[in-house]
């Protein structure tokens, strides 16, 4: 079995539900499980870090505890994507500053997303949260 990863999300962000619900669609493997920052997976991963840092950025958590957040969490995410390496070679002096210039607009950024396209990203989000998370997802974290 390939490992699997989670994504946290802030869920209250429709334009952080339609870019995950992209990571998801190229996700054919069904190797990223997507969870709420706010919700209990995310309390138990993300719990020593203050809430205003979780909901900065989305964040990857890998089997043994991992955990990247923002640009960093880019080149992990890679390996779980089928060819995703090109993605993962991106220079991190690159892809944290696009990364945070696009989290700090997200605002801006989502009015152009038409808001059947979050429908339809929510849709695809929920239907791979109520797959099986992976299995070590659910042991405590420390």
């Amino acid at each position: 079995m390939r490992s699997r990863a989670i994504v946290l999300y802030d869920h209250d962000c429709g334009f952080c539900r339609w870019t995950l619900a992209l990571l998801l669609r190229w996700d054919r493997g069904h190797r990223l499980w997507p969870a709420a920052i706010e919700g209990p997976v995310g309390e138990r991963w993300l719990a020593a870090m203050p809430v205003a840092e979780r909901l900065a950025s989305w964040h990857l958590v890998e089997q043994g505890g991992a955990v990247s957040s923002a640009g960093r969490a880019v080149a992990p995410l890679s390996s779980y994507l089928p060819a995703g390496s090109p993605l993962g070679r991106l220079p991190l002096r690159v892809v944290e500053p696009a990364y945070r210039f696009v989290a700090g607009h997200r605002s801006a950024f989502s009015r152009f997303v038409p808001g059947r396209w979050v429908a339809a990203a929510t849709r695809r989000v929920r239907a791979r949260e109520r797959e099986a998370p992976p299995a070590w997802a659910v042991s405590d974290p420390r």
